[in-house]
């Protein structure tokens, strides 16, 4: 981190001339340790993160301890134990990392403080109009009890060296694993990139998609899962070990086309191969495309627990996080490559530069080459058809 860039973001951060209540915020906050329960399965997040705490300890004297995660619903889970134990306040999570089911499963607990998001200085950069991506989480209102800090859209990848065209839809992908055997395999569903596999490929099977943004009935589960099973059972026989295993995460899958072992790789970063390509992960030859017809793309959040130790310190970290300056050092390919979360309408003309100044890379696509985004189900049929899928198939 430059010390220009520092100044740059420094000047940007509320103080004096802020209303009295986040002028509070800010006196409270001072020589806190916000303690962030976030995923830690990539480097480049963990990294960004730390240059975040450098951001805010330089600022307003927090600093962010960010506690590595496999699984959010560990953090989610500690809330609760502590709810259920009657712990309403000095509770060991200050701050998540968290979306869809893990959100509304803590929502309908009351296991969240706020609301607090739209009260952040750098909300002003959000569209958090009603149903805006920016203000629902998995269909689910967010009622300003998380911030958005980061944009995921899920992507596909292939190695053009080995591969002419890659499978391009999700009816046609049982056609082409057979033609292509032992070619094409996906993570685990019980990790969020298999389990969006699934979604993807419920998605592009269900005829009226509007059916998935509410909660799903018995009945409708039964109807509306039935092509999804039909399609998995005619595509398994044809993925890599014949369907009878699958790797563990996307991390795992990216070395697998590395080393040739499969033909098309995923992944929720349309950055992730670019970046692994100037790491020396994946060939240079490596392409990212989407499905025709889209891709499901979703708003990752933070969310502060109703028992937070360091509520305000955790206030200033989700403002940070929105800071137009930081969102811009984000989105460089060279250091963490995802979208931004803000309003490009509402940027100043001098941030908006910034942005247009960022690197690309060959394997980079654009918004355009992106294509539609398709909206996430409700967190229920997420659930739904991991459980399902666990006991139809194993894993």
């Amino acid at each position: 981190m430059t010390l220009k860039f520092l100044l740059a973001t420094l000047a940007l951060i509320p103080s004096a001339a802020l209303a009295d209540d986040w002028q509070n915020v800010l006196d409270r906050a001072k020589g806190q340790t916000v303690y962030w329960f976030a995923w830690g399965g990539d480097q480049r997040t963990n990294d960004f993160i730390a240059h975040v705490s450098t951001l805010t300890e330089a600022c307003c004297d927090v600093t962010i301890e960010q506690v590595k995660l496999d699984d959010t619903a560990v953090a989610v889970n500690r809330v609760l134990a502590e709810k259920t134990a009657g712990q309403t306040e000095g509770g060991a999570v200050d701050m998540i990392w968290i979306n869809g089911p893990n959100f509304l499963a803590m929502k309908s607990q009351d296991l969240l403080h706020g609301p607090f998001a739209a009260d952040l200085p750098n909300a002003k950069y959000l569209d958090l109009s009603k149903g805006s991506a920016a203000a629902t989480d998995f269909t689910v209102p967010t009622d300003g009890y998380e911030s958005a800090w980061r944009l995921a859209r899920f992507v596909f990848q292939y190695d053009t060296a080995r591969l002419d065209r890659p499978p391009m839809n999700m009816k046609g992908l049982p056609a082409w694993a057979a033609a292509h055997p032992g070619r094409l395999t996906h993570p685990v569903v019980t990790n969020f990139m298999g389990a969006t596999f699934l979604k993807q490929a419920l998605v592009s099977l269900t005829e009226d998609p509007a059916v998935l943004q509410s909660a799903p009935t018995d009945e409708t589960y039964a109807e509306v899962t039935a092509p999804l099973w039909a399609w998995y059972d005619a595509l398994r026989p044809n993925l890599w070990h014949d369907g009878q295993q699958w790797p563990e995460n996307a991390s795992i899958m990216e070395q697998m086309l590395n080393d040739g072992e499969i033909d098309v790789s995923m992944a929720f970063d349309p950055a992730a191969a670019a970046a692994a390509i100037q790491q020396g992960l994946l060939p240079a030859t490596v392409k990212t495309y989407a499905l025709e017809g889209g891709m499901i793309g979703n708003i990752s959040f933070v969310a502060i627990p109703f028992n937070a130790s360091h509520v305000d310190g955790a206030k200033v970290v989700a403002n940070m996080l929105l800071d137009p300056k930081v969102q811009a050092h984000a989105q460089d390919i060279n250091v963490l490559g995802s979208w931004s979360v803000l309003d490009p309408a509402k940027l100043s003309p001098d941030d908006a530069a910034a942005f247009a100044a960022l690197p690309t890379a060959p394997a980079l696509p654009t918004l355009d080459d992106l294509g539609p985004t398709l909206s996430e189900p409700h967190p229920d049929w997420m659930t739904r058809i991991t459980d399902d899928f666990v006991k139809r198939y194993g894993g």
